[in-house]
């Protein structure tokens, strides 16, 4: 039976006075992915800003393997084995892929394939082609195929990817979401903010649905998927 690898519990989080989070919880299971959707502005990135230390709560907790991070600094909590890939890609332009890669990586004990720069090269063997190159000039897949190579440098137990198909053409969109399923089989847990729909239920296990900094629905991403009342309430399908 799964365990949990990541519990937020009840979090509240705010920008200055503005209360943006209110009692959200999220629960991912070891091996499998939960999309986490919502409207612009419902607080999905918010959460996952939250879960990495860039925001504090104000109430609740989050467990990763039932370690408390809330309130760690953001260093402290890839430590302990969460990984970000962020929207927009945050790649360092300047620097080569090769560098990129570098400056990320985290040597574990233990574990059975740990990440190397040598297997993220034969995952995504464009950007071995291209590891000298600065990842400025990389075209946007192979920046977002560099993210997420970053962010596996560091081995992590959790990994939180934000908008991983965003500003992607149909072709590199079906490779991203086939590396995601590749990761989730091999037994990394994921959070996935996604506002591709038709991408995220068929990636995720589960899904969590905000609107307006709270949870709006739960559930099995088959169960939600179906629920067109749902659906139209809160993400505007119709």
């Amino acid at each position: 039976m799964a365990i949990d690898a990541l519990v937020i519990s009840e979090i509240d989080s705010f920008y200055g006075d503005s209360h943006v989070l209110h009692r959200v919880c999220v629960t991912l299971r070891e091996g499998e992915i939960l999309a986490l959707l919502g409207r612009n502005g419902a607080g999905k990135t918010t959460t996952l800003s939250t879960t990495m230390g860039w925001l504090k709560p104000r109430h609740g907790s989050i467990a990763v393997f039932g370690e408390q991070i809330g309130g760690l600094a953001p260093e402290n909590i890839v430590q302990k084995g969460v990984a970000l890939v962020p929207q927009g890609r945050r790649i360092f332009p300047s620097l080569s892929v090769r560098e990129n890669l570098a400056v990320a990586e985290i040597k574990r004990k233990g574990g059975n394939r740990p990440w190397t720069m040598e297997r993220v090269f034969d995952t995504f063997p464009r950007l071995r082609e291209r590891k000298s190159q600065t990842a400025g000039s990389l075209s946007g897949g192979e920046q977002q195929m560099l993210a997420i190579g970053r962010a596996l440098m560091s081995n992590p137990r959790v990994l939180l990817m934000d908008e991983p198909s965003e500003g992607l053409a149909p072709q590199i969109v079906a490779e991203v979401g086939r590396i995601i399923a590749s990761l989730r089989e091999e037994g990394l847990s994921i959070l996935l903010v996604e506002q591709n729909l038709e991408l995220a239920m068929t990636l995720a296990n589960d899904v969590v649905i905000l609107n307006t900094g709270r949870v709006a629905a739960s559930g099995k991403a088959s169960d939600i998927a179906a629920d067109q009342e749902v659906l139209d309430r809160n993400l505007g399908v119709f």
